[in-house]
C-alpha cells in the first residue's frame, strides 16, 4: 500500500481547515514511506519558515517511523549521534511536536509534519486529522526512550 497524491491532498486540506477552525495559518506537509515529498502547503498568514519546518516534521516522522515527539527521549539521551544522523539525511531529524507517522493497517504510509502553531496545537491538528480520516495512531515507544525514562528515574531516585 502506498500513500496517494489524492490521499496526501485530502490530509492536508484537512489541516488547513482546522487550523482556520482554531485560528492559526499553518504550513502542511506530506511526505511517502521514504520522505519523498508528496505535498507542501502554506496557508496565507503562515510564517516564512513554517513550510521547512513542516517538510522536516514529516520526514523525520516517516523515516523514524514514529511520531516526531517520540524522538525526545533518544535526542535527549544521546544527543551527538542524533545531531550526526540529522547530517546524513534530506532534511534534519527533529524530536518535537507536530509531526505523526501516517500509518493504516500497521503499515507506515508516510509522515504528515504540520507548523505554525505552538507544538501542542502542531500536534492536536496532525492527531485530529488523521484519526478523522481513519489512520492509526498508535505506535510502540522505542527501546531508546524507555532507557532514557529509566536513566531519568534513577536520577531522581
Amino acid at each position: 500500500m502506498t500513500l496517494s497524491s489524492a490521499a496526501a491532498e485530502e490530509i492536508i486540506t484537512a489541516c488547513l481547515a482546522r487550523g482556520q477552525e482554531i485560528g492559526k495559518a499553518f504550513s502542511i506537509a506530506v511526505v511517502d514511506a521514504g520522505g519523498f515529498v508528496l505535498s507542501v502547503r502554506r496557508s496565507d498568514g503562515a510564517r516564512p519558515l513554517t513550510p521547512d519546518i513542516a517538510r522536516a516534521k514529516a520526514f523525520s516522522a516517516a523515516v523514524m517511523q514514529r511520531p516526531t515527539k517520540m524522538l525526545h527521549g533518544w535526542a535527549e539521551s544521546n544527543p551527538v549521534f542524533f545531531s550526526q544522523l540529522s547530517q546524513m539525511t534530506t532534511y534534519p531529524i527533529v524530536a518535537t511536536e507536530g509531526g505523526v507517522t501516517i500509518k493504516r493497517d500497521g503499515e507506515i504510509l508516510g509522515g504528515l509534519g504540520v507548523s505554525g502553531g505552538t507544538g501542542d496545537e502542531d500536534q492536536q491538528v496532525c492527531d485530529d486529522v488523521l484519526a478523522a480520516l481513519g489512520y492509526e495512531l498508535e505506535f510502540a515507544a522505542w527501546a531508546g526512550a524507555k532507557q532514557a525514562d529509566a536513566k531519568k528515574a534513577e536520577k531522581n531516585g
